[in-house]
């Protein structure tokens, strides 16, 4: 665990939850990767684990009720079905009003990847009336898999649907506000060589986003796209020196 997560962090109560999560980061030792995703999520949020209600309101998300009242990570939200893969979230943070499900990338949207078409699952009618622009990007995926090159819509539409899900279920968070937080990073260098991030990709990854953003607006599960520098910002003019150091410790130790 030493050198693992920054000052301030429950490590050990991080390590139980990613041990027991299906990804098994720590396990495969992907978290100890330069490059690690989880590894960025985990320390970022893991800060507020026991401290939920010092968690500042998210950008975008300021309307919503707060303070926050319960923090998971690496939170698994199931489909209306039993069986199968269901979405794993890097957080999933609830306030009065709202459940939001933090989605935190770092480096995978500058890699390329190879596109893939959705399971007919997702075609069930499930989702309600107010879920249409996001029905709308897995029809796109389904006809134009190269659609979205850099931003992983497919992940985000089925996580979209299972939050939506979730806050219909009698025994889960009803009537709370489903919210999608985007929440990336935009590194100038990669790990280990130093070479530049391409410029040109960090671009087309906000456009894609905003392309994404557009189509989903209005929709029932809101969607919240925030890079990392954002959030950090608003950490370091928190009136608590803790929260600024931990925004401090961050932004040295992972450079999003």
């Amino acid at each position: 665990m030493t050198g693992r997560f920054l000052p301030g962090v429950p490590g050990r109560a991080i390590e139980a939850i990613y041990e027991a999560a299906p990804g098994r980061e720590i396990a495969s030792g992907k978290f100890d990767s330069p490059a690690s995703s989880a590894a960025l999520a985990a320390n970022a949020l893991g800060f507020f684990l026991n401290r939920v209600s010092d968690f500042p309101p998210l950008p975008g998300c300021e309307a919503e009720s707060w303070p926050a009242r319960a923090l998971r990570l690496e939170a698994e939200i199931c489909f209306p079905w039993s069986g199968g893969r269901h979405p794993v979230l890097d957080g999933l943070l609830e306030t009065p009003s709202a459940l939001i499900g933090i989605e935190s990338k770092r480096f995978e949207p500058y890699r390329s990847k190879q596109a893939s078409s959705p399971s007919d699952a997702y075609w069930r009618p499930v989702w309600g009336e107010q879920m249409g622009g996001y029905e709308r990007i897995r029809d796109t995926l389904r006809s134009d898999p190269g659609r979205f090159v850099h931003l992983d819509a497919a992940q985000l539409f089925k996580h979209a649907f299972a939050l939506r899900t979730e806050v219909h279920r009698t025994n889960g968070h009803r009537g709370l506000k489903p919210v999608l937080f985007y929440l990336y990073a935009e590194p100038d260098h990669w790990p280990g060589d130093r070479k530049p991030v391409d410029e040109h990709a960090r671009d087309r990854h906000r456009e894609e986003i905003r392309r994404f953003a557009a189509a989903v607006a209005g929709d029932e599960t809101v969607f919240v796209p925030c890079p990392y520098g954002r959030l950090i910002d608003v950490w370091m003019n928190s009136e608590d020196w803790s929260i600024q150091g931990h925004a401090r410790a961050v932004d040295s130790r992972f450079s999003p």
